[in-house]
């Protein structure tokens, strides 16, 4: 077993070295078909979180180009995963994309943006994070409708956090992926930051919004599936994720 672990580790790294020494467009392509499989992963978890959008063939093709682009500008000299640097490649051509699709209603995006702002409001004014009544009565509607709000606005505040996190990453990787030492204090410090950061504003939920966010995006479980495990409507898990959405979203804002 053994043996074929490191015959495989070899394989992996001939293939690197032949195409970084040679530029050979056969190299790159044996490397590219090997990640094929990270870009559909990636794409049927945006596909999983936005039910309403079926551009499926489109998402694996721009998340192929992604992959391509990848691999020409990754160095393996410097000792980093490429599935890491890969991943915020992938992930951000297909995000980009899916804005410029436009696919969220112009009232969806409004009342996401408001939400935002009062959220902010609010928090800034009491220092404390402000209850849904009172978001409800900032926004002058009932906690009824905001919740509906709440559920009708899953994908499209999905979106906003999946592109701010990418883009965080994004403007942390050149530090983490490029420096000739990988070790070197500022690629340290930043990551480290960057991840402190994150799992504060998680920390910072409650017990059942942390659980959501924790099933959801570590375990990788459907809303359906989170539902079964908690006892509670699908749609009631959606109000939980998107007003956890929108408190690490704020916390991050700072950041």
């Amino acid at each position: 077993m053994t043996s074929a672990v490191n015959f495989e580790e070899e394989k992996y790294i001939q293939q690197w070295k032949v195409y970084k020494k040679t530029g050979s467009i056969e190299a790159r392509n044996e490397i590219v078909l090997q990640y094929t499989g990270l870009v559909r992963k990636i794409v049927l978890r945006f596909k999983g979180s936005y039910s309403n959008f079926g551009q499926l063939d489109d998402m694996v093709n721009q998340g192929m180009i992604a992959l391509i682009d990848a691999v020409e500008k990754f160095n393996p000299e410097l000792g980093n995963k490429f599935e890491t640097f890969a991943s915020l490649k992938i992930k951000g051509a297909i995000i980009d994309f899916m804005r410029k699709q436009d696919w969220v209603p112009r009232n969806q995006r409004n009342l996401a943006k408001e939400l935002d702002e009062v959220y902010g409001k609010l928090y800034a004014k009491t220092g404390c994070e402000p209850s849904k009544t009172e978001m409800a009565e900032a926004m002058g509607i009932s906690v009824t409708h905001l919740e509906r709000i709440l559920q009708q606005r899953h994908n499209s505040i999905v979106l906003s956090y999946e592109e701010a996190i990418n883009e965080k990453m994004m403007n942390a990787s050149p530090l983490i992926f490029n420096q000739r030492d990988k070790d070197t204090p500022e690629s340290e410090i930043l990551y480290e930051e960057l991840k402190s950061k994150l799992m504060e504003a998680i920390d910072l939920l409650n017990e059942k919004e942390r659980l959501v966010i924790s099933l959801y995006y570590y375990e990788n479980l459907k809303l359906k599936e989170i539902a079964t495990i908690l006892g509670i409507t699908e749609s009631r898990v959606s109000q939980i994720h998107s007003a956890s959405i929108i408190k690490i979203k704020h916390r991050l804002n700072h950041y």
